[in-house]
């Protein structure tokens, strides 16, 4: 089966020629279709006749009727097939779709579709996900394979919604006609949105040499370059803190063959699995279950050396501390451990910055001309640097050599999955 066309939704804020580069922004970052939906853009704030020049438009009816123009200008018409007054659209246009409030059974899904449709016309079915679990999982897909027995292949498209949905989108993704998905930034049209970079990623990746998906748990990754040096399909499944991993690692285990973990999982996941580290960052599917690792210590061992100092400090005591404290113990050394709580006097020497971005220092975090090792990459390296130089101290840019050291490791691992 082709791959999913890939559908991004236009943003509320935008209009005009805002809009106009907007579309033509997705399409050069891999996006098959722009939707404009009748809830997020009044009739007259964009040109659907512009924007379909651009890229195919999908139009969809949310409570305000569709205008005649952007019908006539779209390849699809999305009509909700409950609230809709009529499901009329040019022939070969109709996008029939439904919202289901709750999550259903396979019979109770297969009911709602128990309705006239034109010939060639296309399905959506929409479900909240509902509390995750595996028997959850194989209930969409089961949906999904039933309908698109039913109604023939290259017709259907099956969706969740919710907070830790992104994976199981992903995984639905494959056998789907649409895939509806987000530019980044803070504006998703709904909640579980992979990253169109993600989607198109993977559509242009030969076929897996392995089964299954891999993917990196965390909170605040969309800046994680995992993606781009492993094995595709690769996901970046960007959860809330507060997220119930535990839950989601186990329903995902016929679905993935590994994921990377980063902050703030990486404890809670070292006791989920029976770890016998206090933190890991990789998980390998095993048969029926997952087997853990922490390769950080690839990585704490490479910005040890760079750093080539026998006192240190280390700033931060959670899941990359665990492994700078194995690499510290082999090498006869004794850093300081330092949470946020015991910091007063100004900091001397050499350490490391273990703290996400997002995670705000205490104010009385100070240097007197110390050297302190950033293990964060990217833009997030960038702001630790300047909070680093704002508090007397000077940065050393080491992300990138614990980023590679550990994942060297991780895929290594990953190609021995069952």
């Amino acid at each position: 089966m082709k791959a999913a066309r890939r559908v991004v939704t236009l943003p509320p804020v935008l209009r005009g020629p805002d809009a106009l580069r907007f579309a033509a922004d997705v399409r050069e970052r891999g996006a098959d279709l722009l939707e404009v939906r009748t809830d997020l853009h009044p009739e007259g704030t964009v040109d659907a006749r512009a924007l379909a020049a651009i890229l195919e438009l999908l139009v969809s009816e949310r409570g305000t009727p569709l205008p005649p123009a952007w019908v006539a200008a779209a390849r699809w018409v999305d009509r909700d097939v409950v609230h809709a007054g009529d499901l009329a659209a040019p022939s070969g246009k109709l996008l029939a779709s439904h919202h289901a409030e709750r999550a259903l059974s396979t019979e109770e899904a297969l009911r709602l579709w128990d309705v006239a449709l034109p010939d060639g016309a296309q399905v959506k079915h929409v479900e909240p996900l509902g509390p995750v679990s595996r028997e959850r999982v194989a209930v969409l897909l089961e949906t999904q394979a039933r309908l698109r027995e039913r109604l023939g292949e290259g017709r259907v498209t099956v969706l969740t919604l919710g907070d830790v949905a992104l994976p199981v989108r992903a995984v639905l993704a494959r056998q789907n006609v649409l895939d509806y998905v987000a530019l980044g930034g803070d504006w998703k049209a709904a909640p579980g949105q992979r990253l169109l970079a993600d989607a198109a990623r993977e559509a242009r990746a030969p076929s897996p040499r392995h089964a299954g998906r891999l993917g990196i748990f965390g909170t605040s990754i969309a800046h994680s370059r995992s993606p781009r040096i492993h094995p595709q399909p690769f996901d970046r499944i960007d959860l809330p803190e507060d997220a119930p991993i535990e839950a989601v690692v186990d329903a995902l285990l016929p679905h993935y063959r590994g994921f990377a973990i980063t902050s703030p999982f990486k404890l809670r996941l070292a006791r989920h699995t029976g770890a016998s580290l206090d933190a890991i960052n990789t998980l390998v599917r095993r048969g029926d279950h997952w087997e853990s690792f922490n390769t950080d210590t690839e990585g704490a061992r490479a910005v040890i050396e760079r750093l080539g100092a026998r006192d240190l400090f280390v700033l931060g005591d959670g899941g990359a501390s665990a492994a700078l404290r194995t690499v510290a113990a082999e090498q006869g050394l004794t850093p300081r451990f330092l949470r946020r709580a015991a910091i007063s006097d100004p900091l001397r020497g050499t350490g490391i910055w273990t703290w996400p971005d997002r995670i705000t220092p205490p104010d009385a975090l100070r240097f007197e001309g110390a050297r302190v090792a950033v293990i964060a990459y990217g833009a997030p390296a960038r702001r630790i640097a300047t909070d680093i130089r704002q508090r007397g101290g000077t940065p050393v840019l080491l992300g990138a050599a614990w980023f590679i050291a550990q994942a060297r490791k991780q895929r290594a691992l990953w190609e021995t999955s069952t």
